[in-house]
């Protein structure tokens, strides 16, 4: 079956990407690696005169045997030993010479054979001639989008409660960030539609909807397969694209189950084999992209580490150029360090052995997650006015807290809900426990003339949430924190055990 190609979007680029002239000097870069040419034309120092001889690694080995947190012993059945070096490298590595020189700004043709690949595994790919780049890691890949796209007064979509930081960099760019209405399973397709439907004249059309699909930063949510299907006809109908911001999309679990011994039955079934894992998976925006709408960011912070630095863009080549055109001003390229260990690491262990650590991260992340959800059922104040929303992606739980329980919601704070969640906060912390409260996750961005008051309704304008994880700390450490929490909220709302 032959794809189609791409749709031209060009007609999104920011002022800053039609203005912008490709690097001449890096167009004639890859000729330095040309044995017969005198490469005369551009500052690259020799490699002879870096300090670093090779790069030696250890790393664990799959199948992971004994777990992906488990300490390597040196063995070779656990084991994994990697020396890359500056010059002669086993095929398939990244030279030391040529990853610390300049070039290769859309990432070093390894490691980018590698993600090819590992994206014909996951995304059921419907256009032809899309393709990957390195990136610095989402943050990164978010930054450059906006200055890909949008001008100081455009119009993005976003989640109603998004990743601050996301919000932060648009709205430093002066960039209007609308919310979208989302419940227990993501955006809600009619109310985006209807919001769309409604947009007032005048006002800016959105250019691009971001969206946190998997594990959704901050809530916990992620976003129902039928629904992506939705929200990309209504991206078609009201012309904007797709910005898939997926970190998460690995820590995929399957539903909390509150009986502790079903939950062990389930657990005693055989290890997902690599077929059903890929099964199991949720579908994602890119697989249902048709027309090149879709912009995918992914990254290494969360299933190797933060600190890599590392992630890529998918998408087609006519967009992503344009990314690569800003990096070779900018970034530069991810670094060479980086890309040398996480490449010659993810080669070593093959695709294979990469779905082996994503499912055994599923494997860790589900005890995280039951270990949360079960500590917040015990330690939590029996009311209805708390509720625990189990998340089944991500490293994000929420509570939802109803403002107007507290006996002295309309005295002490004037019936205002803001004025809880402080004091909630500050009786946290003073407990020596920390979550955080979800304003700070607000979308509140207003085009000019403004739309309809209805588009920002709320159907509980007293609920507020705080957000906490089960990453960042051991399962005794957890249970403490959220033993703590429950406490607090006790003492705060009058409620006693």
């Amino acid at each position: 079956m032959t794809l189609p190609e791409a749709k031209d979007f060009s007609y999104f680029y920011s002022d800053e990407t039609n203005a912008r002239k490709p690097s001449q000097l890096k167009t004639c870069i890859h000729l330095f690696h040309d044995p017969n040419i005198v490469f005369l034309g551009g500052g690259l120092p020799m490699s002879d005169f870096f300090p670093w001889d090779n790069l030696r690694i250890d790393a664990a080995l799959p199948p992971f045997s004994n777990g992906i947190g488990a300490p390597l012993s040196g063995s070779p059945e656990d084991s994994l030993s990697v020396s890359v070096k500056k010059h002669n490298t086993e095929a398939g590595d990244i030279p030391l010479a040529r990853a610390l020189q300049y070039g290769f700004s859309a990432g070093q043709p390894e490691l980018i054979e590698f993600l090819k690949e590992h994206t014909k595994l996951i995304h059921d790919m419907k256009y032809s001639d899309w393709n990957v780049v390195a990136t610095t890691g989402n943050t990164n890949a978010w930054e450059s989008t906006l200055r890909v796209f949008c001008n100081r007064g455009d119009v993005i979509l976003a989640e109603a409660h998004s990743f601050s930081s996301s919000l932060s960099s648009a709205e430093a760019q002066g960039v209007i960030v609308f919310p979208i209405p989302i419940d227990a399973d993501g955006i809600i397709p009619e109310k985006l539609e209807k919001i769309l439907d409604e947009w007032t004249p005048g006002a800016p059309r959105p250019k691009l909807l971001y969206t946190i699909p998997t594990g959704q930063n901050p809530t916990g949510t992620s976003l129902a397969d039928d629904r992506k299907k939705e929200i990309y006809r209504i991206a078609q109908k009201h012309d904007f694209l797709i910005i898939e911001d997926e970190p998460y999309y690995f820590l995929q679990m399957d539903p909390y189950v509150e009986d502790v011994g079903k939950r062990e039955e389930l657990r005693n079934k055989p290890k997902q084999t690599h077929d059903e894992f890929l099964k199991s998976l949720a579908r994602t925006f890119l697989s249902v992209d048709t027309e090149g709408r879709v912009i995918r960011m992914d990254s290494f912070s969360k299933v190797l580490a933060p600190g890599t630095r590392l992630g890529w863009l998918t998408g087609s080549k006519a967009l992503l150029q344009k990314y690569v055109e800003l990096h070779e001003m900018t970034i530069q390229a991810p670094a060479g360090f980086t890309q040398v260990v996480v490449s010659s690491t993810l080669r070593r262990w093959g695709q294979d052995g990469y779905l082996n650590w994503l499912i055994g991260l599923r494997h860790e992340y589900t005890l995280k997650r039951d270990c949360a959800i079960d500590a917040l059922h015990k330690y939590l104040p029996k009311s209805k006015a708390f509720v625990v929303n189990p998340p089944i992606a991500g490293m994000f739980f929420t509570v939802d807290i109803d403002a107007s329980a507290h006996p002295d919601f309309a005295t002490k704070f004037g019936s205002d809900p803001s004025l809880v969640e402080k004091a909630i906060y500050d009786r946290v912390i003073a407990s020596q426990v920390l979550v955080v409260p979800g304003s700070w996750f607000k979308t509140e961005g207003e085009t000019v003339p403004p739309q309809p008051t209805s588009s920002k309704s709320i159907n509980n304008p007293n609920e507020i949430f705080f957000r906490g994880t089960y990453a960042a700390v051991v399962p005794e450490k957890l249970v403490e924190g959220l033993k703590r929490l429950g406490q607090a909220l006790a003492e705060e709302f009058n409620i006693k055990a």
